[in-house]
């Protein structure tokens, strides 16, 4: 072997780790973006941990999350939402209806995911939830909305009922379903039931 070509071939398995380095691919970042302190959402943090975990996301192998947390302070979601936006994440993450809200004023372009309790559409997150628009996807925990759909499934599966029947657990504040939303043509039998 020449000595030039001795010397390029050591040269070459020098750089060769650089090289690799160089291609290796970025992980995907999701910007977590929550109004409360982690704390009280370990819980939770957990779940959405196992769910990316299902999914073939592992935070530090293949995943990277930014956490964003406004410790109560609903007024400081702007200047944490347009943090992760300066930061390129790749997916912002918003539970809580103000994170949303900073979210959706942060970018027009990043896919924001949220979590709402209120109604999407009257908080102006969506255009609405058959056709959200926009770069907002995610689940609404607000039932109300969907009575009109429920009625109109019933309708599908059930033509010749009658009368439907709504069951309303009294002591659950967040599932008084707003009857006159859902009622469509047909009369409602509601009834509270105490287990």
């Amino acid at each position: 072997m020449k000595r030039r070509e001795f010397i390029a071939g050591i040269a070459g398995a020098a750089a060769w780790p650089f090289a690799a380095r160089a291609q290796q691919v970025s992980v995907p970042v999701v910007g977590f973006l929550n109004t409360a302190s982690p704390e009280p959402f370990a819980h939770l943090i957990a779940a959405f941990s196992l769910g990316l975990n299902e999914a073939g996301f592992v935070e530090g192998t293949n995943l990277e999350i930014e956490y964003r947390w406004g410790a109560g302070h609903y007024d400081r979601m702007p200047v944490l939402a347009a943090d992760l936006v300066r930061r390129q994440v790749d997916v912002i993450a918003a539970f809580s209806p103000p994170a949303a809200l900073a979210a959706k004023a942060a970018t027009a372009s990043i896919p924001i995911v949220i979590t709402s309790g209120d109604d999407p559409v009257k908080l102006g997150l969506i255009a609405s939830l058959a056709r959200p628009g926009g770069n907002i996807t995610g689940v609404s925990l607000f039932t109300v909305a969907l009575g009109g759909k429920r009625h109109e499934l019933l309708r599908k599966f059930m033509p010749a009922a009658t009368a439907i029947g709504v069951l309303i657990n009294p002591e659950s504040g967040n599932a008084q379903p707003d009857i006159e939303d859902a009622r469509g043509p047909l009369p409602y039998l509601a009834g509270k039931f105490r287990l």
